[in-house]
C-alpha cells in the first residue's frame, strides 16, 4: 500500500479488509496483525470496506442453511458485494456511481474512512421460489444486523453517510420511497451535521450467481456501504485482545526476529486508540 501511495498518489485507493471476528479466529496473532495493518491503512488507503469472518459464517448458517461453510462459499458471498460496488465500471445504469464518488460521499474526514458493508437479499436456492423481495424490502434488510458483513450493531451508533447501490429491476421512484421510509425510523440515526446522508447508485444489470452455488438468482439486489460510529465496537474488541497479549509481550519475538521493533506495536496501538476517539467525537451532537 505504501508503494502504491508513492507511485499513484492522486489515484483513489479502495480496499476490502477482512477483520478478526469476535469469537472465530484463524491465527493466534490476529490482533497484532490487524492493528499493525490498520495503522498502515490509515495512512495509505482512501477507503477501507470492512467485513469479518464471523458475520459471514452467521449469514451462511442462518440465511443459506450451510452448516459448515467452505472458503468457496464465503468468497462467493464477498464477491457479490465487491461485484455490486464495481458494477458501474462494467454495465450501464440510470444512476451509475463512479469509484471516486465512494470516497467523496462516504469519507467526511481523511481518517474516518472505514465503512461497513451489507448486502441483500441473501436467499438460498431452496427458498428462492417462496420469496420475492421488493426495493423497500432489500433497503430495509441492508439496515438490519443480520445482513451486515461486520459483527457490529448499527443501532448503537450514528450514521455519517450511506451509499446504497442497487442492481437489477429497480426504478428511482421506488428507491426514493424506500429511503424516505428508512429516514422516518428511530433505529436509523444520522449525525446532526449530515442530515441528508444518502448516496444512491442504480445499475440495470441484476447480480449473476454461480450455477452450482448456494445463493439464489434474484431480480434485484442492494449493497450498502455505511460510515457509522458503531464500528468503534469492532475497534474496542480488537484493542482488548491486543492489550491482553501485548501486556505479556506474548509472541512478540517472532516479529522482532523479522526486523520489526517493539515501538512499532505501541505506536500502532496508540494510533487505533486515536481513531476510536475520532469516531466517538464525530458522533457527538452539537
Amino acid at each position: 500500500m505504501e508503494q502504491l501511495s508513492m507511485l499513484y498518489g492522486r489515484k483513489t485507493k479502495l480496499e476490502f479488509s477482512v477483520y478478526p471476528a469476535p469469537r472465530i479466529s484463524t491465527a493466534v496473532v490476529e490482533p497484532y496483525n490487524s492493528i499493525l495493518t490498520t495503522h498502515f491503512t490509515l495512512e495509505h488507503s482512501d477507503c477501507t470496506f470492512m467485513v469479518d469472518n464471523e458475520a459471514l459464517y452467521d449469514i451462511c448458517h442462518h440465511k443459506l442453511g450451510v452448516e459448515r461453510p467452505s472458503y468457496t462459499v464465503i468468497n462467493r458471498l464477498i464477491s457479490q458485494a465487491v461485484s455490486s460496488i464495481t458494477a458501474s465500471l462494467r454495465f450501464e445504469g440510470p444512476l451509475n456511481v463512479d469509484l471516486n464518488e465512494f470516497q467523496t460521499n462516504l469519507v467526511p474526514y481523511p481518517r474516518i474512512h472505514f465503512p461497513m458493508t451489507a448486502f441483500a437479499p441473501i436467499i438460498s436456492v431452496d427458498n428462492a421460489y417462496h420469496q420475492d423481495f421488493s426495493v423497500s424490502d432489500i433497503t430495509t434488510a441492508c439496515f438490519e444486523f443480520s445482513y451486515q458483513l461486520v459483527k457490529c450493531d448499527p443501532r448503537l451508533g450514528k450514521y455519517m453517510a450511506c451509499c446504497l447501490l442497487y442492481r437489477g429491476d429497480v426504478v428511482p421512484k421506488d428507491v426514493n420511497a424506500a429511503i424516505a421510509t428508512m429516514k422516518s425510523r428511530d433505529s436509523v440515526q444520522f449525525v446532526d451535521w449530515c442530515p441528508t446522508g444518502f448516496k444512491v447508485g442504480i445499475n440495470s444489470q441484476p447480480p449473476t450467481m454461480m450455477p452450482e452455488g448456494e445463493l439464489a438468482k434474484v431480480q434485484r439486489a442492494a449493497c450498502m456501504l455505511s460510515n457509522t460510529t458503531a464500528v468503534v465496537e469492532a475497534w474496542a474488541r480488537l484493542d482488548h485482545k491486543f492489550d491482553l497479549m501485548y501486556a505479556k509481550k506474548a509472541f512478540l519475538h517472532w516479529y522482532i526476529r523479522e526486523g520489526m521493533e517493539e515501538e512499532e506495536f505501541s505506536e500502532a496501538r496508540e494510533d487505533l486508540a486515536a481513531l476510536e476517539r475520532d469516531y466517538e467525537e464525530v458522533g457527538q451532537s452539537f
